[in-house]
């Protein structure tokens, strides 16, 4: 049996972890109609519940917010008793669970958006990438610049969506503050070319995710509320000519708010870990809650980093996908199962539920 650190105990906030593995949010399409958790997330999530905190997938706050065929809403009283029961069932089993809140802002089409309207973004940018929508994948829509009256009812958006989560049951919510979409757009000068109080100055664009997440919070708590980023990712076509003093600006107002954590994704999002110069452990000396490190991290880069004390949790998300018994496995020094690419999007039990689980392990009953 390993005792790595990885499986030790760990404190966030007010509640004991127990073990230093988080499962990354990931984005699986599988929601019904009225964008309400799928009866088998209940299972999913609960499959997984070993790990020491679970992170949901992305769920936008609005429709406004959505940007992929369904993703789970956190916006309606029926989403709401969606999420109950998957909260419910984690809980049953020791685990622990967070919300994640999403606004996608540019990386959306306008057959999801209100009244099929274009996406909103800081700029009037249209990203090349593709989205996930009528069971495809297509370019996304071009998408039109927020007006400064609309961005209080985005900030009061995602401070609903906290308040819902809560009511959900979860632990607590992480704001997505990541991988190019509408609090990373406001802020990397790439896609944000405002001459507004939202534009110019790395003051000006952070303003809007420290906002939010001020908001957020305000709502549910400092010991409840954690934000993930992503500095130098490439996804969903962001940048940003100079990220090291935009995010030690972020991070050292985040820390201000006594954020539980801060989720980094060091690296290109599911890519190369040295994409880019930039030094994560000016983050991780800027910030005094809990520092979760994200991408490409095995058992041995992962016990390496918590050694150096250069991270206190461990995010780990494809090995989450096919491994629900992941911490008994590297407990144990088990083989991890692969995964299949083909179902990580959309479909149902198959590549979602079915991922084996050790003989004995119990973990996925």
């Amino acid at each position: 049996m390993s005792t790595s650190k990885l499986l030790e105990s760990y404190k966030l906030g007010s509640i004991t972890l127990s073990n230093r593995l988080v499962m990354a949010p990931l984005t699986r399409n599988r929601a019904l109609e009225g964008l309400v958790p799928n009866p088998l997330a209940v299972e999913y999530y609960g499959q997984r519940a070993s790990a020491g905190l679970l992170v949901s997938e992305a769920t936008q706050v609005s429709q406004q917010g959505q940007g992929y065929q369904d993703t789970p809403g956190i916006y309606s009283r029926e989403q709401i008793a969606g999420w109950r029961k998957v909260t419910d069932r984690v809980h049953s089993r020791g685990g622990r669970i967070f919300l994640q809140l999403w606004h996608v802002g540019r990386i959306s089409h306008t057959s999801l958006q209100p009244n099929n309207g274009a996406p909103v973004a800081p700029s009037a940018i249209r990203a090349r990438t593709k989205t996930f929508v009528n069971g495809t994948f297509a370019d996304v829509s071009e998408p039109r610049a927020l007006e400064l009256s609309e961005i209080p009812g985005i900030i009061d958006d995602f401070r609903k969506g906290a308040a819902n989560a809560i009511e959900a049951g979860f632990d607590g919510v992480e704001v997505h503050g990541a991988n190019g979409y509408l609090l990373d757009q406001f802020a990397k000068d790439g896609t944000n070319k405002r001459a507004d109080a939202y534009g110019g100055s790395i003051e000006n664009r952070a303003k809007l995710m420290l906002e939010v997440t001020k908001a957020v919070a305000s709502e549910v708590g400092s010991d409840r509320s954690g934000i993930r980023i992503s500095p130098v990712t490439p996804a969903n076509d962001v940048s940003d000519s100079n990220p090291q003093p935009l995010f030690d600006y972020i991070v050292d107002h985040l820390n201000a708010l006594k954020l539980v954590y801060i989720h980094v994704i060091e690296g290109a999002t599911g890519g190369p870990r040295d994409i880019a110069p930039f030094d994560y452990r000016s983050l991780r000396n800027r910030f005094k809650g809990t520092y979760i490190a994200n991408n490409g991290y095995d058992l041995e880069l992962a016990n390496k980093v918590l050694s150096a004390n250069e991270a206190d949790l461990i995010a780990f998300g494809k090995l989450f996908i096919s491994n629900p018994d992941l911490v008994e496995r590297f407990k144990r020094g088990a083989p991890l199962n692969a995964f299949d690419k083909a179902t990580f999007y959309g479909g149902s039990a198959k590549g979602y539920t079915d991922y084996p689980a050790l003989e004995s392990a119990g973990a996925a009953e």
